[in-house]
């Protein structure tokens, strides 16, 4: 089984997508349905781990999800997912689809694993680390592959792409299965997904891809992720985010510098 369609790696699909990618606004970014094989996917979807088999729950102002990524504990085919992520040719196809070279991913949690939220999951908009902590390696892009089945307008929980000033939403996309999302991570990549109101047994499901290369040109020193609220949750909540965000990044800032480990 192609986890990947060959007709994924056309040169003539890549070329299309590359302008594609180019064109994405407010940042470079793509979405491309029907990503995996359709079977593979099925099986990816009716395997899903619960939300038992998390490694991390994330629960406070700015977001309210979880994540894993101990492949050990999860059906096969997520490590074989990984896997095909991890070629040398789809690194390939990704650098030229994005026009990045030398593209790679990890074998830690920052590499990738993934994202799951129950009713009243939420993550709030934000920017995304930009260094490997422990590595000093660079973060460029995120790919992110849906796995919900019959997803409905009204649970919400559309991936938002914002402005560099977070005061306008500018594209948003139904997290639909087997739906992948492309896009570059930088210093203006705003994103994140409102609160879902699903049925009981109901979750958001997404598999997650971080890309690195070594070097930067445009690199900026370290931060973690930078969360914003938006324009309509008021002064009190674009306060307390503002300044949790500012401690966070500062006490994390010095830790690195003294060569701390997580």
């Amino acid at each position: 089984m192609e986890i990947i369609p060959a007709s994924f790696f056309d040169p003539a699909n890549l070329q299309a997508l590359q302008a594609q990618f180019n064109a994405g606004k407010p940042y470079r970014h793509i979405s491309i349905d029907n990503f995996l094989d359709s079977s593979f996917a099925d099986h990816l979807y009716s395997n899903f781990p619960g939300l038992d088999k998390m490694t991390r729950t994330y629960t406070g102002l700015n977001e309210n999800k979880s994540e894993g990524s101990g492949f050990d504990k999860f059906d096969p085919s997520f490590t074989q997912l990984r896997a095909a992520l991890n070629t040398p040719e789809f690194y390939k196809a990704v650098s030229q689809i994005t026009s990045i070279e030398d593209l790679f991913s990890v074998e830690d949690a920052l590499g990738m694993g993934v994202h799951q939220g129950g009713d009243g999951s939420y993550l709030d908009i934000h920017i995304d680390f930009n260094i490997h902590y422990n590595e000093n390696i660079h973060r460029r892009i995120n790919l992110l592959i849906f796995l919900n089945k019959n997803w409905k307008e009204e649970y919400g929980g559309k991936i938002e792409l914002w402005n560099a000033d977070v005061t306008k939403l500018e594209q948003a996309y139904l997290p639909s299965f087997n739906r992948c999302v492309i896009f570059e991570t930088n210093e203006i990549s705003y994103h994140g997904y409102g609160k879902i109101s699903v049925p009981e047994g109901e979750t958001r499901k997404s598999f997650y891809g971080y890309y690195y290369t070594t070097l930067r040109e445009d690199a900026k020193g370290y931060h973690d992720t930078i969360f914003k609220a938006r324009p309509e949750e008021g002064m009190m909540k674009k306060v307390k985010t503002d300044v949790k965000e500012t401690l966070k990044n500062t006490a994390k800032r010095i830790l690195k510098k003294a060569g701390v480990k997580f």
